[in-house]
């Protein structure tokens, strides 16, 4: 597996492999999380869920959802390398996953599901 980015401090890592996200707003949520705390990043995505506020009047909340099981194992992957908590950063990245097909009646018309790869790590600072 490939990771986009390998940082000289210890670290921990979640990937998330074709998930059924959109990658265009996981791009912007990473984009503007990047380089933020984990405290402020687990609140800004638990109130994307609960609608509190919201990035560009909007609340992407599959998304921020998908990112929150990400952070969840991304975090016990950190408790496992004896990372401390209150040091830790976050980075992530989204890249476009596979492509497949479902059946439909009419075949041209929504026949693509894709799908998101998205890549999450706590860097300790």
């Amino acid at each position: 597996m490939h990771y986009t980015m390998k940082p000289e401090e210890k670290h921990a890592r979640a990937y998330g492999n074709n998930l059924r996200v959109s990658m265009k707003k996981s791009a912007k949520l990473s984009k503007f999380m990047r380089g933020k705390k984990l405290t402020v990043v687990k609140r800004f995505l638990n109130d994307l869920v609960s609608e509190k506020r919201s990035l560009d009047g909007k609340y992407y909340t599959k998304t921020a959802e998908a990112f929150i099981s990400l952070l969840n194992s991304c975090e016990k992957n950190a408790d496992n390398l004896g990372l401390e908590k209150g040091r830790l950063f976050f980075h992530s990245s989204a890249h476009m996953g596979s492509n497949f097909r479902r059946r439909r009646r009419k075949a041209n018309f929504g026949s693509q599901m894709k799908t998101t790869n998205l890549e999450i790590i706590l860097i300790q600072r």
